[in-house]
């Protein structure tokens, strides 16, 4: 058989299928196909390439890594083929699914006040949101753009800057009430600091002390997944929390929330906030792009 006369487009689909669908018959009812012409054209595909894309069960499916590489490209190619063949029929116009991974700091305080104009002059778009403070790999998380905070590590992602917010340490006044506002950053020992449940660039909190920075870690007895918990853990009066600035401002207005140890904060304690996504920005699908320069445009971190 000639490369003509193999239809590589409808493999993919069909293997993606598959993989999405984890199963055969659930693909072959999703294809409108029979579970045997399903295998047939996987196995097919497999005799083709040379090598075992899926690890087959009684009971599951499990990719190869071979199959997992070939199931990233073919989703890619998959989804250009679909946004050329939307381009062109729309006009450039923007349409398709937006993925976002991001926290829920970002979401909260940023991205959900200004969403439903964007959805407003993109009709055609959709956006899901996948929400963790975690940083994912975009191709294993499916995502189309990352919001991430603090230093980027050399990678092949593009990025752009969405602004920088400086970090606070706040309390509820219920919580000084009990506890007292600590006047030093020697004071913390006999504060609860609340704190994340796994590795940041910046995990203890830096503070000026003589002219020399000092660094003083949560105490471990309260940890959580997300800013957003942490911010509500601190609203009810758990322990003092670092939070960025844009997270509390609001709290700080209403007098929800307290900033202490104001003249101890390290003027170098900022995070900077990127859009990430892979992809020069030429050959990025119309939907991708016209959501990034939205994002730089009315979603900035301040």
């Amino acid at each position: 058989m000639t490369q003509r006369e193999i239809n590589r487009v409808a493999e993919m689909e069909v293997f993606v299928t598959v993989v999405e669908q984890n199963g055969l018959s659930a693909a072959a009812r999703e294809r409108r196909m029979t579970p045997s012409a399903v295998s047939k054209l996987v196995s097919r595909l497999e005799a083709r390439l040379g090598t075992q894309l899926l690890a087959r069960s009684t009971r599951r499916l499990r990719l190869t890594p071979e199959g997992d590489l070939f199931y990233q490209h073919a989703r890619r190619i998959l989804a250009d083929i679909d946004e050329a063949e939307r381009t062109v029929a729309s006009g450039e116009e923007a349409t398709g699914r937006v993925r976002l991974n991001t926290s829920a700091s970002f979401n909260t305080h940023i991205l959900a006040p200004v969403l439903p104009d964007f959805l407003a002059r993109h009709p055609r778009v959709g956006v899901d949101l996948a929400l963790t403070d975690h940083v994912v790999d975009l191709m294993e998380a499916r995502a189309d753009i990352a919001v991430r905070a603090g230093p980027l590590k050399s990678s092949n992602l593009i990025a752009r800057k969405l602004g920088t917010s400086r970090n606070r340490i706040v309390a509820a006044p219920a919580y000084i009430e009990r506890h007292g506002q600590p006047e030093t950053p020697a004071d913390l020992g006999r504060h609860t600091r609340l704190g994340f449940c796994y590795e940041r660039a910046v995990s203890a909190w830096p503070f000026r002390v003589d002219g020399v920075e000092r660094r003083y870690p949560p105490d471990g007895r309260i940890l959580a997944s997300d800013g957003e918990s942490l911010r509500a853990l601190a609203l009810g009066g758990a322990g003092l929390a670092r939070l960025a600035e844009f997270t509390v401002r609001a709290d700080i207005a209403a007098g929800q929330l307290v900033p202490v140890l104001q003249d101890h904060i390290c003027e170098s304690d900022v995070e900077d906030f990127y859009a990430v996504y892979v992809g020069a920005g030429e050959l990025l699908p119309t939907r991708v792009r016209v959501f990034l320069d939205f994002l730089a445009e009315h979603a900035r971190v301040t």
